[in-house]
Formats: C-alpha cells, sequence, structure tokens
C-alpha cells in the first residue's frame, strides 16, 4: 500500500474557557508577533476553542519549536493541526480521519478524541465516546496506535459529528490530560468547592510530588474561609496561619495545625518567613498582586499561589499589567524568580498565578 505524502500542520488549535476566546486569541497572537510570525484567528463567542493560522504555515511548526505550552495562560491545549475535515461521510467516518491521522506520521503514544468544553457539546460527547471503540481499533489495525511514550498524541477535535479538525500535541510541550482538564474529585471533608482550583494549581505548576509541598512546612492562606485552600495544605501535613474575618470549619481547627487570626489580610505579615502564601480573596486584581509581589520581594515566603480576579473588559491587558508590575518589583528588590500563570479549568473570571523565589533563602 502506497503511503501517503507527509502532510504537516498548516494551524494552531487552542483549546480555552468558553467566554475567553478573544483573550486566548490575543495572546497567541501576541506570542507569534514576538517570534517575528504574523497570521490571524478564527474565534467565535463561547465556542471554548481558537484557531490561529500563519500566513506562512510552515511556521506553525515554529510556534511548536519556540514556545513553551507553560508560558501561555489562557490555552489549556494546543493541538498543531491539518485543515478542517468537513462533511465527514455518515456511512464511514473513520477511512477519512485514518487517512488525515497517518499523513502525520505515527505510530502515536496516545489517541485524543475529543469536543469543546461547552454545554453545546455535552450532547456530542456522547457520539464521540461511542465512536472512539471502532476508531480506536482501526488506528491500532492501521499500526497508528501503541507508539513509545515520547511519541506525539493524535487529537481529533469534533466540533460537531461531521466535520472535525485531526493534529498532534507533543508531550513534554502541552497539556497531559484530555481536552486540557484534569478530573478532579471533590473531597467530602474539604469545606468549599474552591479547594479544587489550589490542587489544580499544584498540579499544574507543581505536579504530584514537588518538594515545595513537604510536611512540617508552614503557610499563611490569606482570605481562608471557610477553609477550602487551607484544607490542601493541612492534608499534606503543612501548618497554616489562615487570615480571615470570617469563620473557618472547625475540622480544620481541630487538625492541631491551623492557627486562625482574624486580622486584615492585607495587613498582616508573619513574624518569621514562610514557605508558602495562598491567597484567594474577592478583590481588584492590582492590589492582589501588589500584595503578592511585597510577600515575595520583601521574602516573606518562599512560594505563593494566588488568583487575579479579572474586570469584565481588557481582561488580557489586565493579566499582562499585573504580572509586568510583580516581575518589575521583585527585579527592583533584585530577588530572582520563577513566574507562571494559568486559567485553570476550575476558575472562573479569574487566573491563578504561582510564583517563586530562587536561591538561597
Amino acid at each position: 500500500m502506497t503511503q501517503p505524502r507527509p502532510n504537516p500542520p498548516e494551524l494552531l488549535l487552542l483549546y480555552c474557557r468558553a467566554g475567553f476566546e478573544k483573550e486566548c486569541a490575543a495572546e497567541i497572537q501576541n506570542r507569534a508577533r514576538a517570534l517575528h510570525i504574523e497570521g490571524f484567528c478564527k474565534t467565535s463567542d463561547k465556542s471554548g476553542y481558537v484557531l490561529f493560522s500563519p500566513y506562512d504555515t510552515a511556521q506553525v511548526s515554529t510556534l511548536g519549536e519556540e514556545l513553551r505550552f507553560a508560558d501561555l495562560i489562557f490555552p489549556r491545549q494546543w493541538v498543531f493541526a491539518l485543515p478542517l475535515i468537513s462533511q465527514l461521510p455518515v456511512t464511514d467516518r473513520i477511512t477519512p480521519l485514518l487517512s488525515a491521522a497517518r499523513s502525520l506520521g505515527g505510530p502515536f503514544s496516545d489517541i485524543l478524541l475529543e469536543t469543546a468544553d461547552t454545554n453545546e457539546a455535552k450532547e456530542l460527547s456522547v457520539f464521540v465516546r461511542k465512536f472512539s471503540t471502532p476508531f480506536g481499533a482501526a488506528a491500532q489495525a492501521a499500526g497508528l496506535a501503541g507508539g513509545r511514550q515520547s511519541a506525539p498524541r493524535l487529537h481529533i477535535f469534533f466540533l460537531d459529528s461531521s466535520n472535525a479538525y485531526v493534529g498532534l500535541s507533543h508531550p513534554g510541550n502541552a497539556s497531559p490530560w484530555p481536552m486540557g482538564i484534569p478530573r478532579l474529585k471533590f473531597p467530602r471533608s474539604a469545606p468549599s468547592r474552591s479547594t479544587l482550583k489550589l490542587e489544580e494549581a499544584f498540579l499544574t505548576f507543581l505536579g504530584p510530588n514537588h518538594k515545595a509541598l513537604q510536611p512540617g512546612m508552614r503557610a499563611v492562606d490569606l482570605g481562608a474561609a471557610p477553609g477550602g485552600w487551607t484544607w490542601q495544605l493541612v492534608r499534606r501535613s503543612i501548618r497554616v496561619t489562615a487570615i480571615d474575618n470570617g469563620p473557618m470549619d472547625p475540622a480544620l481547627l481541630e487538625s492541631g495545625i491551623v492557627e486562625h487570626l482574624r486580622v486584615d489580610g492585607f495587613r498582616y505579615l508573619p513574624p518569621k518567613p514562610v514557605d508558602w502564601l495562598v491567597c484567594d480573596m474577592v478583590e481588584q486584581p492590582a492590589r492582589i498582586a501588589a500584595l503578592a509581589a511585597r510577600w515575595l520581594a520583601g521574602r516573606h515566603c518562599r512560594y505563593a499561589i494566588f488568583n487575579l480576579k479579572l474586570p469584565m473588559k481588557k481582561r488580557y491587558d489586565e493579566v499582562r499589567a499585573c504580572l509586568e508590575r510583580i516581575a518589575e518589583s521583585l527585579d527592583a528588590a533584585e530577588v530572582p524568580f520563577r513566574l507562571r500563570a494559568r486559567q485553570l479549568y476550575h476558575d472562573r473570571e479569574e487566573i491563578t498565578v504561582y510564583a517563586e523565589r530562587l536561591g538561597s533563602r
């Protein structure tokens, strides 16, 4: 059988939170322009995805080589894709999809059949689940499955049952989770669902077994009540000073490693440096950014995770301004640092920021 001529990806497909397509598009265009790559984005409000098309399609590969997915904020996942495959035959969708997949290479380390994360796509996800079994068997028979762990993953992103994008992502430079979404289970003993934000943040920024989360460390949780974020720290045997005028979950206080102080979170500073600052206060993003910068520049903490609640308009501009202010403050204090930000799955109108002081304490 004659193998089809390789057909390199021409588009960058980015999954994002529905309603944040404009921010996702602005970010990828800004990052591409910094690499002297010009192109245009196709977006549709609340679609949950963005398409970036370089004017020179050969430059799609440059984006994957020069950009780190971990440095992007609004995309949940990115896929280097072929042009849309439209009007898939109802009687045989598998053959054209396999042909497109084969043109990308293979065998692949994984095969992911996905949709946008929208209410409209929930019904489509039923079709995708049913289709995954026969397609997986066909891909296995075609020699496209079972590749090495380091091999690219194949993504088939369905817009509906007749239209799909086929593309690749590369392990180590993409989200490890299908659709870019970690499926976390809400722990019954946690006092609020906000606990999932911090759990996802730890997984996203640190991984499952990071040295920054060790028993016996000390943390401050600003705006702690009722204790969703404190719960994540306590379960890792980290001692917490919980700052909030509201009541904390009694079970957390009974743990013996939580101290609750009813003081102003913007005024409080620990009597001696702690390992962690976490903060999920509802406040203007510029104030939270300045607060975090003060803690890090003043060496009051080594690590910090905090949320920035975004305004209704110019959200990407606000994010960039806040991150620049933090970086400028730490540079001025001559504090080496690492700074990352991501709109997590469990975030809503906000992003989560991770900051770390580098070097000796």
